[in-house]
């Protein structure tokens, strides 16, 4: 197992299906239950593990609020589109639990500033390079955020046949966090609900750049958004 430990968290390069780094430099193994990870500045504090079936966790302590806070990033395409993170990002993750990036980061240095603020989970994207993955990125991940079984990849295909597909990819998902398309979108269909969170800085023919907001509590998604930031 290789780790590479720096002030704004560690990355971990031996596991394919899930990258995180948190702000304190705790790195999530794939076998074991880490330790408890401080929210940057706050006296919250959140837990991430995983188990044996390599599935990450992570859940709210006990008696503070339950919900777990997320903040859903995609196509950020450093450095052509983002240079330091955008004050209207910014002010989001500052009440974030956790962060997902679903891919197309195109330099490790973001996934290390966003640590900064919470722990983050992140997928490559096919603009991705090999620093990224070597921060602990890889094609897909799948977390169990809280009870709520979430599934991340960064391209999920064409529109059409698009939940069919998923579902067939993440059989056991509730959530599937995707990229790629710079076109937010949050669709259901039975018992698995599908979300772009779109692009906070490539916003291409969108009226907006956009990131998602999740509030996650006990098992149950109780909030969904996809809020404009530009």
């Amino acid at each position: 197992m290789t780790h590479d430990n720096r002030a704004t968290g560690t990355r971990r390069r031996n596991a394919t299906n899930v990258g995180c780094a948190s702000p304190v430099g705790i790195a999530v193994d794939r076998y074991r239950l880490v330790e408890t990870v401080t929210i940057h500045d706050r006296t919250r504090r959140a837990k991430t593990g995983s188990g044996e079936d390599g599935r990450v966790r992570a859940a709210a302590p006990a008696g503070q609020d339950s919900a777990v806070r997320v903040v859903v990033l995609a196509d950020t395409h450093a450095p052509r589109r983002w240079r330091v993170c955008p004050p209207r990002v910014a002010e989001h993750l500052r009440g974030a639990d956790l962060i997902l990036h679903a891919g197309d980061v195109c330099t490790a240095s973001v996934l290390v500033e966003l640590a900064e603020y919470a722990p983050v989970f992140a997928v490559l994207g096919n603009n991705d390079g090999p620093d990224v993955a070597a921060w602990g990125a890889g094609p897909t991940a799948e977390l169990d955020l809280d009870g709520l079984s979430v599934a991340m990849v960064h391209d999920s295909g064409a529109a059409t046949g698009r939940l069919t597909r998923m579902r067939r990819a993440f059989p056991g998902a509730d959530l599937v966090v995707f990229g790629h398309s710079h076109i937010p979108l949050d669709e259901s269909a039975g018992d698995l609900r599908i979300f772009n969170p779109g692009s906070p800085t490539d916003r291409r023919r969108q009226p907006h750049g956009t990131l998602g907001l999740l509030r996650i509590d006990s098992g149950r998604l109780t909030q969904a958004s996809i809020v404009p930031v530009t």
